[in-house]
């Protein structure tokens, strides 16, 4: 991923303005010595701090992460057809395009195991939605409307150093949304629909300096985000950006309306052999969701929400100026959609691309002491997580303290700490490098724009690195069906033919093929079903007939209760 804007601001195609009103007065005042910009390899290191940790050392994890997996895998092992990935004989609902793409990293990169090369292409998406951000500030941010004061006597930031600061800022409160951190690191069909949304964004911001790339991009992004399980926003996105370019003053934008409304023809056309209206249309909505809806978004979009609503107030006069409502609009179609959706998060992950890029724009209006709080607090939080996780490392690898490893054990009956030698030097470099970013930016006459996100971007890419590295062994074991299946093989036999599994979840049903490596068949009630064993929830077999005998029940490391029982067939008894 390369993060480089023009050299001069006079670089590349120029916008043509028709606007004949005066410019409104900007809020921004930034002196020239404002407008840094995080030196390149630095901000590299943060990127691949905050995408790498997570892809190697882990299998997949239970519900969403190893449901996605197990349709990607029944297509490139060929237990299923390409137009109908499906576990244990479920179909899967939605579109299709994630799987495809999950399925056909899985044949191309045999050498890899199966998870791991699946798990490849979503991180590189994730990475792709941290670069289109940053070039959707970019430029954004270099139009007429959202520049700084200019001085009287000169040394205001010039336009593409403010751009490239704002850019980055952009990029840091992106990588500092606690939503983002474990749903955009999941091999799921969200992230093609994030990766999407934020090429969709910088379609629209890129317009009036790149109308090439602007239509093509666009052309591409709305039917990407339907072909991924996403038709309704599709379509919302496509009204919004259409009602932006039809009222813009930039002639490039203008022309671009007919090419999204071909998108969005082509997005809803995509949808209907998926099936992906049936699904996602489902939605029912009561007013007792409201306090959940606003709970979950105050955390998860945490700073980006706050940041991004100074920025319409500070701005309240540009509302209608493209650097605020591009990334308004943007931004107003998920967060309708997730409310709609129940509240729900995966849909909530969309709003954070835009909502990275409206904060930016508070940057240059914050105020010194809002500045200092933000620094104080994400300073005494980030390193008491990060002495919380070193403690519990210490405590795993020699015992003392006995509370912490006493507690893991507690919680993941069977774990047995690991150690390992690479995770160990990546965490120490990681805890080196905050201590350093720490002492940087408590220093006096720190200048830069970004400064003020720079300590809560460090701080979650630090986390999540210690977590992926020195926690790693205890939340693999946690959060992993393997230990699950290890304990049902114990009960059933590895050539056991068909499997019976009847109403158990996707991430059981996907663990059990692809991990246990049984045939199973979930597609058919046990009363009808024709396999000798089955594997069922408790709630099940108390309700199995009198040819069904249980001789087996397991649970989870982190389940106190049985949550599977194994029956067999009298016959086979």
């Amino acid at each position: 991923m390369v993060i480089q804007g023009p050299a001069q601001a006079s670089c590349g195609p120029q916008p043509q303005r028709t606007d004949p009103r005066v410019t409104l007065p900007t809020p921004a005042i930034v002196p020239e010595r404002g407008a840094q910009r995080i030196p390149r390899w630095i901000l590299l290191l943060f990127c691949a701090a905050y995408v790498l940790p997570g892809l190697v050392g882990r299998g997949p994890w239970r519900n969403a992460d190893l449901s996605a997996f197990g349709f990607m895998a029944s297509v490139a092992q060929g237990h299923a057809p390409w137009h109908v990935p499906a576990i244990a004989g479920i179909p899967a609902e939605g579109g299709l395009l994630p799987y495809w793409v999950g399925a056909l990293a899985i044949k191309l990169l045999p050498f890899l195991s199966a998870d791991l090369a699946a798990r490849l292409p979503f991180g590189m998406a994730l990475a792709g939605v941290l670069a289109l951000v940053w070039y959707a500030t970019f430029h954004l941010a270099r139009t007429e409307a959202a520049q700084p004061v200019a001085f009287a006597f000169g040394g205001e930031a010039h336009a593409t150093d403010y751009a490239r600061a704002l850019a980055d800022g952009a990029l840091l409160a992106l990588m500092a949304s606690l939503g983002l951190l474990q749903l955009g690191h999941e091999t799921t069909p969200e992230i093609m629909q994030l990766l999407a949304t934020a090429l969709y964004a910088y379609a629209l911001a890129a317009a009036p300096f790149r109308p090439r790339k602007s239509l093509l991009t666009s052309l591409v992004a709305l039917p990407m985000l339907a072909m991924s399980g996403a038709p309704a926003v599709a379509l919302g996105l496509g009204l919004a950006g259409a009602l932006v370019c039809r009222g813009s003053h930039y002639e490039a934008v203008r022309k671009l309306l007919p090419w999204l409304l071909l998108s969005s023809a082509l997005a809803a056309l995509a949808a209907w052999p998926m099936e992906g209206w049936a699904w996602r249309l489902r939605a029912h909505w009561a007013w007792e969701l409201l306090p959940r809806y606003l709970s979950l978004l105050g955390w998860f979009c945490w700073p980006a929400w706050p940041l991004a609503a100074w920025t319409l107030w500070r701005w309240r006069g540009h509302l209608t100026r493209r650097h605020i409502r591009v990334p308004l609009v943007i931004a107003a179609v998920p967060l309708l959609t997730s409310l709609l959706m129940n509240a729900s998060d995966r849909a909530m992950m969309l709003a954070l691309p835009p909502m990275a890029v409206l904060a930016a724009f508070a940057l240059p209006t914050l105020r010194r002491g809002v500045s200092a709080a933000i620094d104080w607090f994400s300073v005494f939080f980030f390193s008491a997580v990060v002495l919380f996780i070193w403690l519990y490392y210490l405590s795993m690898q020699t015992g003392w303290p006995a509370t912490p490893l006493a507690n893991i054990r507690r919680l993941a009956d069977g774990f047995e700490p690991q150690w390992s030698a690479a995770a160990l030097a990546l965490a120490l470099l990681g805890s080196l490098a905050w201590l350093a970013l720490v002492r940087w930016r408590t220093a006096r006459h720190q200048h830069a724009l970004w400064k003020s996100l720079v300590l809560p971007a460090g701080g979650v890419a630090l986390g999540w690195l210690l977590l992926m590295t020195l926690g790693l062994p205890p939340i693999d074991y946690a959060r992993s069906n393997l230990p699950l299946m290890q304990r049902l093989a114990a009960h059933l036999p590895r050539q056991a033919g068909c499997v019976a599994a009847p109403g158990l979840p996707l991430h059981v049903l996907a663990a059990m093929e692809f991990q246990g490596g049984w045939a199973v068949d979930a597609s058919k009630a046990l009363a009808q079903s024709d396999c000798a064993y089955a594997v069922v929830s408790v709630d099940t077999a108390t309700r199995a007939d009198a040819n069904w005998q249980a001789i087996g029940t397991v649970k989870r490391p982190t389940e106190r209760n049985a949550s599977l029982v194994v029956l067999a067939r009298q016959a086979q008894r």
